[in-house]
């Protein structure tokens, strides 16, 4: 037995709560990770979680998370897509034993899920990737959950996505109705391959409401623009939870004074209209949200620059100095 063995001797499970039903590893505790933690504890789990900023952590380390767990482990990864994710779960392989399962909760890349995966099968270690959405709102309100992985390790995180995602619905007699936000999607990588496809379309919605928006506050008819995108929320079909969150944006700050124009993106989109691409699917609407949010980023756009050089070019418009800001003509 090595050092390395020695180190991952379970501890006694003196840090279980009375009556938790199984165990979660948590590494990353921000916003999503810190919520979804209280979610599953408030289920009546055990969560040992690690995090780098030392005030919200349980474990100081990597290794000592591993080792308050007893097998098999279930560790849940919920930190940046890329090279923290590679990082950690590098490390978690190295420390874990077969049988253990790594989820990756993150906004991973599905090819990343199989490289992963990969890795840990080679050491006996199952690999769950999870899509999630809910952001902060997902305490209280649940998470939908899209997993990719083999049957038996997603039989083995099961209890934390049942705690995780939201209460079944009911019909009006009060019987439960089949139940929505969770599926296991497919193997390693279907899961983070749906929520991609589904931030994609979020990119477009968001874009449909902002464009209305605008067109409703650039005009002198419309007197209460807060209000019509109120009204839109009752007994349309563009209602949306989306919807609702924008009223409450216009709610703090009715004409939007506070934000600035600028949106970025966290990859999901480009990921979505690349897969479009390769896979010949017509993708317009939502390849144009993901270069409108580009557009958003040029405080002056050289591709307008162009537009308006040539409309003056070839039909003798006015164009905008960019100093004076003045209409100027031809020479």
């Amino acid at each position: 037995m090595g050092p390395c063995d020695r180190a991952l001797q379970p501890r006694p499970r003196s840090r279980v709560t009375e009556g938790a039903d199984v165990q979660l590893g948590l590494i990353g505790l921000g916003k999503m990770g810190g919520n979804m933690a209280e979610r599953v504890r408030r289920a009546g789990h055990e969560v040992v979680g690690y995090d780098r900023a030392p005030g919200k952590r349980d474990v100081e380390s990597l290794p000592e998370l591993v080792q308050a767990l007893s097998a098999p482990r279930v560790v849940w990864v919920m930190v940046p897509a890329g090279d923290p994710t590679r990082q950690t779960v590098e490390e978690l392989a190295g420390l874990l034993e077969p049988g253990d399962v790594i989820v990756d909760g993150g906004n991973s890349k599905y090819t990343d899920d199989q490289v992963h995966d990969v890795l840990c099968r080679e050491k006996g270690i199952g690999y769950v990737d999870a899509g999630v959405s809910g952001g902060v709102w997902g305490l209280e309100n649940g998470y939908a959950l899209m997993v990719g992985g083999a049957p038996d390790d997603v039989a083995k995180v099961q209890p934390v996505f049942d705690a995780l995602k939201p209460p079944a619905p009911v019909d009006e007699s009060g019987q439960a109705l089949p139940s929505a936000g969770f599926v296991h999607a497919g193997p390693v990588g279907a899961g983070h391959f749906s929520k991609m496809v589904h931030n994609g379309i979020e990119y477009a919605m968001m874009q449909a409401y902002g464009e209305g928006y605008e067109l409703l506050a650039a005009v002198d008819l419309i007197e209460d623009v807060p209000g019509v995108v109120r009204s839109w929320t009752q007994g349309t079909v563009i209602r949306s939870w989306l919807l609702d969150l924008l009223v409450r944006a216009l709610d703090e700050d009715p004409a939007l004074d506070k934000v600035k124009g600028y949106a970025d993106d966290s990859g999901e989109g480009r990921w979505t209209v690349e897969q479009a691409i390769e896979n010949a699917v017509p993708m317009p609407t939502i390849a144009a949200s993901l270069f409108a949010r580009f557009s958003s980023r040029q405080d002056d756009s050289p591709t307008m620059k162009a537009v308006a050089a040539l409309r003056n070019q070839f039909g003798g418009h006015a164009i905008r100095a960019v100093q004076a800001q003045e209409a100027e003509k031809p020479a």
